[in-house]
């Protein structure tokens, strides 16, 4: 009886924040009168956009309120109301998850105050619950329909707040046009930083090569010394050009990739790291099935950055690394048990780790609390 009493009494709180909710609502129903004639007659066209906005507000409160009961969350997807006045104003209306907004809001007025049967159902529940379960040792059969009328309320405020296939479209668009953009932005910035490598590196070194030839030949008939000296220099000016041109390559794609799958080469590193790195792969053969070529760099260049970061800034001797094959992609996985704190703004190349995954449309997560431990997740979609 009590835990039954307890659940009816979370399930009251609910649904009287519910009713609190949709009370607040009818007062703002003044705010969208005053947005819509001000918009009619264009004086108060701005009004509209934060009309939308304060909305959005709203539905994502109560958004947060079905979650708490439910344990679910409920995703949203809106488009951004920036720019001047007529874009703001285009946006907010065609936005679709504006039309659904108002279309939960109004279902809301109607159904929101369901939660006011929970006072006859409180009464009614201690009389009949009471003798039922008290007495007779039965099972309450009137305070869990406030439970239900609880789950009831959730259930249709979820399908209501769900964004349309129209708006999760129209979201998806916006994202992948960001990751267009910030894909074509690295893709520059690789551009121009092997152009500046060959600049400075081999091309100065095959320049200063063939100067030393040029001396050489010139004094080769009256200098042999002089000559062979110059030619020793030119050997190794043409190590140096090769070793600058072999660095450029295995930025651009790491040969040993290709030698010795993801696996490998991820191991490698891990041995070159300066670090105690445990590797450890699951589902994911150095002679079975492989990813792309493209998936394999971004998650090779992914595991380098974030060893590199934490043998700079975590303060730990150890980290590990898992490789995980899923059903649709390859997820990638990073810890150390360092200090924590980490600062993606700080130019620590967790930007540049997500700009490279965001191409590829995977996704990046960063748990690092103040203390440790750091672990960056990085899964990339892919068939297998």
């Amino acid at each position: 009886m009590w835990k039954t009493m307890s659940q009816a009494a979370r399930a009251t709180l609910q649904l009287g924040k519910s009713v609190a909710m949709v009370f607040g609502m009818c007062l703002f129903v003044c705010v969208l009168l005053i947005a819509a004639a001000g918009t009619l007659i264009v004086i108060g066209a701005w009004l509209f956009p934060e009309t939308v906005l304060l909305i959005r507000r709203i539905a994502g409160a109560k958004r947060h309120l079905v979650a708490s009961w439910t344990g679910r969350e409920i995703p949203q997807a809106y488009q951004p109301i920036t720019g001047r006045l007529r874009e703001r104003l285009r946006t907010s209306v065609r936005d679709p998850g504006t039309r659904s907004d108002l279309l939960w809001m109004a279902a809301f007025y109607v159904y929101g105050w369901i939660g006011l049967l929970t006072v006859p159902l409180w009464l009614l529940g201690l009389v009949v619950d009471g003798v039922w379960s008290g007495l007779l040792r039965r099972r309450p059969v009137v305070l869990p329909l406030i439970s239900r009328l609880a789950d009831l309320e959730a259930s249709w405020s979820a399908a209501l707040l769900r964004p349309s296939p129209q708006a999760v479209l129209a979201a998806r668009v916006d994202e992948l046009t960001e990751t267009r953009a910030d894909a074509i932005a690295a893709h520059g910035a690789e551009l121009r930083r092997i152009e500046r490598d060959l600049h400075d590196g081999a091309q100065a070194h095959l320049v200063s090569l063939s100067m030393r030839l040029g001396l050489a030949r010139r004094a080769y008939d009256h200098q042999p010394e002089t000559a062979r000296k110059l030619l020793d220099d030119a050997q190794e000016q043409a190590e140096q050009a090769l070793t600058e041109l072999r660095q450029v390559v295995r930025n651009i794609h790491p040969p040993i990739l290709s030698d010795r799958g993801l696996a490998g080469a991820v191991r490698a590193l891990a041995a070159g790291s300066g670090l105690d790195v445990a590797v450890a792969t699951d589902g994911l053969a150095d002679d079975g099935p492989r990813p792309p070529a493209a998936v394999e760099a971004a998650a090779y260049f992914a595991v380098a950055e974030a060893l590199t970061n934490a043998a700079k800034h975590s303060g730990s001797p150890r980290a590990t690394v898992q490789l995980e094959r899923l059903r649709t992609g390859l997820r990638v996985t990073v810890r150390d048990e360092g200090t924590g704190g980490a600062d993606e703004t700080g130019g620590s190349g967790l930007i540049g780790i997500r700009r490279r995954v965001a191409a590829l449309d995977g996704t990046v997560t960063v748990i690092s609390p103040e203390g440790g431990p750091t672990v960056v997740a990085v899964e990339l979609p892919c068939v297998w």
